[in-house]
């Protein structure tokens, strides 16, 4: 994963440009209606059940629309909530809190839902020691939210992006001429510009599997659409010279057994592109 720094400017740039897209050159319905010296106060109210996430970032966006806004948390990040619950309060210029209000809750309804999701993935996986992985299969713009979501939930995050680690997977192998190729390649090519970065590889069969051992070096095999059965074949070929992931369609009625095959982690797009926004309003009190 990125650095906490680079984190932090990626969710820096998700409000400037969330708050530019949706105000624009300002708020003409609250400017028309409401007194810039009106103060007011509102509660962010769930209409749901699940894992709330996304209170650390209202925060933020609050802050960056007017500094002079307070909140008080009744809740904290990763709580579970039911209908009726209240999240927090926020007080101040009421033409704040309307400008805030939509970021806050697209933002908050979408990562509750994904930690909601992987949460209930964290649960099937319990006792076993494999963890959950989300994938790039995130929303364009805003990756950095969903990632943090599934954090909240429980999960842990895969790689961020192109750049922070290598993942050669099927194209890759083909495009660069075969498996030994694209792994003989990368090694050079990490070398030659003095990059350390860990390199997973994505095996189709058993015998890729034992093409990547001899190959020596990954960090991570990746089992692609593997059986259970070559599965638990490949994590007792592979042992402890690398560690492994399952992915491919891995849903919440097979993981426990991809699990039990032993593999380290497990992958799932679904975490973050299948959700249900969670039910939130932001009420004026």
């Amino acid at each position: 994963m990125i650095s906490k720094e680079q984190f932090n400017k990626e969710i820096a740039l998700i409000i400037a440009n969330a708050i530019r897209e949706d105000v624009g050159d300002g708020d003409h319905s609250s400017l028309a209606c409401i007194p810039s010296t009106a103060i007011g106060k509102a509660k962010l109210l769930v209409k749901d059940t699940g894992i709330i996430a996304g209170i650390d970032f209202a925060k933020q966006v609050f802050n960056y629309v007017d500094k002079d806004l307070k909140i008080e948390t009744l809740l904290q990040e990763g709580d579970t909530v039911k209908h009726g619950d209240i999240v927090f309060y926020v007080e101040g210029s009421s033409q704040s809190i309307l400008k805030s209000e939509r970021l806050v809750l697209n933002a908050m309804q979408r990562m509750s839902a994904i930690a909601t999701k992987t949460n209930y993935f964290v649960k099937l996986l319990e006792g076993t020691g494999t963890k959950i992985l989300d994938t790039r299969k995130t929303t364009p713009g805003i990756r950095a939210l969903e990632k943090w979501a599934v954090k909240i939930g429980g999960g842990e995050n895969h790689r961020f992006a192109l750049y922070d680690m290598i993942m050669l997977k099927d194209n890759h192998i083909d495009f660069a001429g075969g498996l030994g190729k694209a792994i003989e390649k990368t090694k050079n090519y990490l070398k030659e510009t003095n990059r350390d970065l860990k390199i997973i590889v994505e095996a189709r069969d058993l015998h890729e599997v034992q093409q990547i051992l001899d190959a020596k070096g990954v960090y991570r095999i990746l089992l692609d659409n593997f059986s259970f059965k070559d599965t638990k074949a490949a994590v007792k070929l592979i042992g402890n010279q690398c560690l492994t992931e399952s992915s491919g369609g891995i849903n919440e009625h097979t993981i426990r057994d991809y699990a039990e095959c032993g593999v380290n982690y497990i992958s799932s797009g679904a975490l973050t592109h299948s959700v249900y926004n969670m039910d939130l309003s932001l009420k004026a009190v």
